[in-house]
């Protein structure tokens, strides 16, 4: 089975394949259920750190749904392909992951969609956000959200396109749950929270684009 899914604004493009269930390898077979492998490949070259933390998220995310009990001791082997990369790149893989995984049938506790957010300097949340848009000011760039406001005064002037913090979300369908997140650069508690409001909103768009494609798709047999 395979996905083709592309984000908007800009042109990223995430090509997704799904293999499996299959026979296990006896080295990596799980006695009470599949075995999820994860495979990010860049446009160019070879995959990376950030290629490798990024797999990572996805086969937590996709493990958090997949009903794996139901094919012990098999294999599933989820491969994403970037096709082209403007921007809000992790939460485009997450989507391409369920779409992979929906259309090959696999079972499924629930549906999951990703969205990305960009906290600017004043305040305003902006979804789905470009690869200049992603840009962390290194006056923000100490680490993950905190918890707390950061102490150091804001940089003056401070870019408008660069952002206090990137945040990624999977969000799963039922009850919009937070199966992931990650972020980058500073903000606080009271802003992630208006983050993930703003991502869980989003989400029932992305939701519904899942339900049409589908539909669509087999409307066609």
């Amino acid at each position: 089975a395979s996905a083709l899914l592309s984000v908007c604004p800009g042109d990223t493009s995430v090509l997704a394949g799904l293999y499996g269930p299959a026979e296990a390898k006896i080295s990596k077979e799980l006695p009470d259920r599949a075995a999820l492998e994860v495979l990010l490949r860049p446009k160019v070259g070879l995959p990376g750190v950030q290629e490798r933390s990024r797999e990572q998220l996805l086969r937590q995310t996709c493990e958090a749904v997949l009903l794996g009990a139901l094919h012990p001791r098999t294999a599933v082997s989820l491969v994403l392909q970037v096709l082209s990369d403007a921007g809000s790149l992790l939460s485009c893989c997450l989507n391409a992951a369920c779409m992979a995984l929906l259309d090959a049938g696999l079972p499924l506790a629930a549906l999951f969609c990703g969205v990305t957010c960009a906290l600017q300097p004043d305040g305003a949340i902006l979804l789905d956000p470009t690869a200049r848009q992603e840009q962390v000011s290194p006056a923000w760039a100490g680490g993950p959200c905190s918890g707390c406001a950061p102490h150091h005064s804001p940089p003056d002037p401070l870019s408008p396109q660069e952002a206090r913090a990137i945040l990624t979300f999977a969000i799963a369908s039922s009850d919009r749950k937070v199966l992931m997140a990650t972020t980058k650069g500073s903000c606080s508690v009271e802003e992630m929270q208006q983050c993930l409001a703003a991502a869980q909103r989003a989400a029932g768009t992305i939701f519904q684009f899942y339900r049409d494609s589908v539909r669509r798709r087999y409307s066609k047999c």
